[in-house]
Order: C-alpha cells, then sequence, then structure tokens
C-alpha cells in the first residue's frame, strides 16, 4: 500500500490531488447551520497541509448525512468549507456541484497551496449505487478532477462506493496517515492484544453489534455492556426491563452469548430510570432486577460505574464503542463519564471506537490525550474487528 509520504516525495508541487476525507459531522439541532462537533475536519488537517505546502492543487471530497442521491440543501457541505478554512487558516474554494460544470471549473482554475472542497458527495447516485456500471461513471467523472487520489477517511472504508473503492482503479493511489494509523491501531487490538483485554460496548441494539461481540468473545478477559443493548442481556437473565429498549427477537441470542462467555461478559447492576426520554423527565436510580413497569433506563447507575472502573482498572488493552446512556441529556450524563474517566486512568493502550463514543469525549470535555487513540470510524472500526474485508482499504492494496 503506498502512503502520502511516498506520494510527496514523487513531488506534487502543480498536481491537482483528489482527497477523500471524512466531513461527515454533526450540526446542532437548535441551529442546522452550526457544526457541534469539528472532530472529522480536525482529523484530516495534517493531510491536507501537507499537500497544501508541498504546493499540490488539493480538490477535497466527502460526505454529509443520507441525502437520497439529488442535492439537498440541508445536507450541503459549504458551513463545512467556512470551518474547514478557519482551520487551516486560509480560504477553501467551494464548489456548488460534485463532478459538474462548478466543480469542473473551479478544479482547473487551482493554484498551487489552493484547496477546493467538492459539494457533498451523495447528492450523486452514482457514489452509493450498487450498479458497478453506474457507481464506476461517476468515479469516472471525479478521477477526472484529478492527477492522484488520497483516501483519509477511514470513517467511510467499509462503504463500496464509488468515491471510496472506485476511484483508487482509475488513478494512482496512497493512503493518508489517518487510515494508516487506524489499521496500524485495529491490528494491534485484533492480532495481538496484551492481556488482561477488555472490550466496553454500548449503543442501543444487540443486533447491531452481535457480529462483533461474537468475534471477539474468544479474545477477552472481559465484555462489559451498557447503553440500550444491556436490557436485551438483562432480560434473557429474567428480569424484568420497564419501558426500556428490547430487543425481544435477541432475547435468546442473548442468553446463548452469557452461557457461552461463562462469566465474561458484564452486565450493570443499577440504572437511572426515567419516566420518559427528555432531559426534564422524572428519574430514580434503582437495581436492575427493580426497574419500574412504566419507567425506562436512560444511564448505568454509580454502582455500575464503579463495577466497570474496576474490571477497567487492570486492563493493558482496552476496546470502547458506544455510550452507556442517553449522555447527549446532562442527567444521563453520569454513566458514559464515569467509565471514559476510568478508561483514561489505565496503564494499557486504550482505543475509542469512533461513532458516538468519540462524541461522548469531546462533548463530556475530556481530555482526549489521555486515550491511546480515538478512532474516527465508528462502523468501520467494528467491521475490522469482526474480521470483514474494508473496501476502502482493499482498493488502496491493489
Amino acid at each position: 500500500m503506498k502512503t502520502l509520504d511516498d506520494l510527496l516525495g514523487e513531488g506534487v508541487s502543480g498536481r491537482r490531488v483528489l482527497v477523500r476525507a471524512d466531513l461527515n459531522v454533526p450540526f446542532e439541532k437548535s441551529n442546522p447551520g452550526t457544526i457541534s462537533d469539528d472532530g472529522r475536519i480536525r482529523a484530516v488537517l495534517p493531510t491536507l497541509v501537507a499537500l497544501r505546502d508541498a504546493g499540490a492543487r488539493v480538490v477535497v471530497c466527502s460526505h454529509l448525512g443520507r441525502p437520497k442521491g439529488a442535492p439537498d440543501p440541508k445536507f450541503t457541505l459549504a458551513p463545512v468549507a467556512a470551518r474547514l478554512g478557519e482551520l487551516l487558516g486560509s480560504a477553501v474554494v467551494f464548489a456548488s456541484d460534485t463532478v459538474g460544470a462548478d466543480a469542473q471549473g473551479k478544479a482547473a482554475a487551482l493554484t498551487d497551496g489552493q484547496v477546493l472542497l467538492l459539494e457533498n458527495l451523495r447528492f450523486n447516485a452514482g457514489e452509493t449505487s450498487k450498479d458497478d456500471a453506474e457507481r464506476g461513471a461517476f468515479a469516472d467523472q471525479l478521477a477526472a478532477l484529478a492527477d492522484a487520489y488520497v483516501d483519509d477517511a477511514f470513517g467511510a472504508v467499509h462503504r463500496k462506493h464509488a468515491s471510496v473503492y472506485d476511484v483508487p482503479a482509475r488513478l494512482p493511489h496512497y493512503a493518508g496517515g489517518l487510515v494508516l494509523r487506524e489499521v496500524e491501531v485495529l491490528k494491534k487490538v485484533t492480532e495481538s492484544p496484551e492481556q488482561p483485554y477488555v472490550v466496553v460496548l454500548g449503543g442501543s441494539k444487540v443486533s447491531d453489534k452481535l457480529a462483533v461481540i461474537k468475534a471477539l468473545l474468544p479474545k477477552v478477559d472481559k465484555l462489559l455492556v451498557g447503553g440500550g443493548m444491556c436490557f436485551t442481556f438483562l432480560k434473557a437473565q429474567g428480569h424484568e426491563v420497564g419501558k426500556s429498549l428490547l430487543e425481544a427477537d435477541m432475547v435468546q441470542t442473548c442468553a446463548d452469548l452469557l452461557e457461552q462467555a461463562q462469566g465474561r461478559i458484564v452486565l450493570p447492576v443499577d440504572f437511572v430510570a426515567a419516566t420518559e426520554f427528555s432531559a426534564d423527565a422524572d428519574h430514580v436510580t434503582v437495581p436492575a432486577s427493580q426497574i419500574p413497569a412504566d419507567r425506562l433506563g436512560l444511564d448505568i447507575g454509580p454502582e455500575s460505574v464503579a463495577l466497570f472502573a474496576e474490571a477497567i482498572g487492570g486492563a493493558k488493552t482496552l476496546f470502547w464503542n458506544g455510550p452507556m446512556g442517553v449522555f447527549e441529556l446532562a442527567p444521563f450524563a453520569p454513566g458514559t463519564r464515569g467509565v471514559a474517566e476510568a478508561i483514561t486512568k489505565i496503564d494499557g493502550f486504550s482505543v475509542v471506537g469512533g461513532g458516538d463514543s468519540a462524541a461522548a469525549v469531546r462533548t463530556l470535555g475530556l481530555d482526549e490525550t489521555a486515550f491511546g487513540h480515538i478512532s474516527t470510524g465508528g462502523g468501520a472500526s467494528l467491521e475490522y474487528l469482526e474480521g470483514k474485508t474494508l473496501p476502502g482499504v482493499a482498493a488502496l492494496e491493489k
């Protein structure tokens, strides 16, 4: 796999370089034009700065949200272009389309060291199409904008999309530093994790994490389960869970996993149970076996945090994916905060598996440098841990 360093060594001055970035940032619900977490923009800055400073004419492309293959103002990358320019310290040119006349004209007009951001890739049906010909046709148009391609969007490498999978076949292609680091870290936690190996999983659904649980269970010393997904495990133990999130069709699967794990799956022992999903809802802390029928668990309780912290404390390798509760609402943030703080104190190597976990670290104001690695790709991280081939990585290896 050729790298960004290889490309820089070949010389990029005067060359147009297409960079696939992951700029799929969240926006404030009360103010849709305001970015609430610019972590993904910051993550790709080293690659963009290195190319810019070496004289490349940088063409950046990314998706944002899930538009339906056509332009949708709700998902424009224009606010991202503005923020990217602020972080780079120089204006970023923005194209109002992805491969149309505006993109073609602005890409052709770039001067050495300039950066152009194309409009949302997913405004084009060819980006996500399952039809190879349609995807390939869009990849041809993207590739025509540049002389070389760099993938630094680890958060998208598990997608067989045109900008990730097909463009590398059409241009000299290189892996950015972010992608290289992510793959290196994930190899470390899958192929040769130092024991004790502790995994912390949260999030809403067991079904979303079933494959990774099955893949990790033979390797881990402890698997700590929080978030909405833990209620299906509790139901499998015979507990009532009130109005808490429950996947009834997964109860037997969870029972089988608990039997297979022989005590290595650790579940919460208490919860913050609320009358409704709201920051203003009445809430009480109750034992796991006593969740009232008219309440739902929205966070793990203090005894669970202490239990999890004890298991986390001795870890030499730790992987965390998924919050312990609805951390976005202040009354239900302490569980995620407590577990995250315990992770920052271990002597071993810790990996935050992207997605909501990475967002929680920043939202809760935790010290990012206290974690060994914070991934930019939640879904990609999980698929790698499952043992799946990531299409974007495979494309770079050809």
